[in-house]
């Protein structure tokens, strides 16, 4: 029987590491972008998401293939990931308003 800690690192693995290759898309997206106040530091921030993302995708698999302490290691690859998306869609406004504003 699949208990539900392991259900939510199924859904976490294959979306944060899906994340990863969109920073890095972004990443090289960004370089295309006239560079401004935001823009320049817009990929560092990706940059460092993408890191979040790569740390939840670590945990949410070692969540998968270990049998200690899964819990622990599943909320700490959810709240990575939870940090990762929240982080993007800030970076993703600033981004934004900037494009719009000049």
């Amino acid at each position: 029987m699949v208990n539900k800690v392991t259900d939510i690192s199924r859904h976490i693995l294959p979306v944060s590491s899906t994340m990863v290759g969109v920073c890095m898309t972004v990443i090289t997206v960004m370089q295309l972008v006239p560079k401004g106040k935001v823009a320049s530091w817009a990929d560092d921030l990706i940059a460092i998401d993408g890191l979040f993302f790569l740390a939840s995708t670590i945990f949410s698999y070692w969540s998968l293939r270990s049998d200690n302490n899964t819990a622990k290691t599943e909320a700490f690859a959810d709240r990575l990931f939870l940090l990762g998306m929240i982080l993007m869609v800030i970076v993703s406004f600033l981004v934004a308003f900037e494009l719009l504003v000049n």
